[in-house]
């Protein structure tokens, strides 16, 4: 089960999935962050992209974004140390980007578009750096070569991908704390095959390669993490 990553789909990747249960699921998923300490794996990825000096605003891209609390860390980061940000929410689901509106309505720094990825209007987009958080694992390998071969190339600075290890221990821990503890059945259903559909280093290692992306580093973070960190293109 964990030799090679899941075909199944996740109830979130439909996107049609609205109400309550997107609501209730995207609250939750940002309290598991939250405990888990995962969103600090992103903030530590972009610090190792930042200049010394950020004058003008600095404009980061969040892809898949959810319900904006990542957003929301960066934008407190940014806060704290005087770097004046502006933030872009990006997410496929329209239900998903309302959500997330009202989630961050106490940031005017962060704003939000309802985009494909894979679109060639997103193609078109130019921006410092590439945020991924828990979204990766959503895209078949051959797309997510592509993805980050042309996110290299949009950005001025890099992209930082924050993504699960698959492992059996995050597979049964995830799996035991949300049948303990969640409320929302697509919690439940989505939390253990994110695991599954998740990666192993070489697995990442091979959709670097199949990209042409020479220049990363790539580090294991806890609890199940791997953070990945991609400069931008010199071409």
């Amino acid at each position: 089960m964990f030799d090679s990553r899941s075909e199944k789909t996740e109830i979130m990747d439909d996107l049609n999935c609205a109400g309550e249960v997107v609501d209730q699921t995207l609250r939750e998923l940002e309290t598991i962050n939250r405990w888990l300490g995962g969103n600090s794996i992103t903030i530590d990825g972009l610090r190792k992209l930042l200049p010394g000096q950020v004058k003008q605003p600095f404009e980061i891209v969040d892809l898949g974004c959810g319900g904006g609390d990542m957003l929301i860390e960066i934008a407190r980061y940014g806060r704290k140390w005087n770097i004046p940000f502006k933030l872009i929410g990006i997410d496929a689901n329209p239900h998903i980007i309302e959500f997330a509106r009202r989630n961050c309505e106490a940031y005017p720094e962060i704003e939000f578009l309802t985009l494909d990825i894979f679109s060639s209007e997103f193609k078109e987009l130019r921006f410092d750096v590439a945020i991924a958080t828990l979204v990766t694992h959503h895209f078949e390998s051959a797309s997510l070569s592509h993805l980050c071969a042309t996110l290299q190339r949009q950005s001025k600075l890099g992209v930082v991908i924050n993504d699960l290890h698959r492992h059996w221990l995050a597979y049964y821990s995830i799996k035991v704390l949300t049948l303990a503890f969640s409320k929302s059945s697509m919690v439940k259903y989505d939390a253990p095959l994110s695991v599954l559909r998740s990666f192993k280093k070489k697995e990442w290692l091979q959709i670097l390669h199949q990209g042409d992306i020479s220049y990363y580093s790539i580090t294991w973070k806890w609890a199940f993490r791997w953070q990945l960190v991609i400069p931008a293109s010199l071409a």
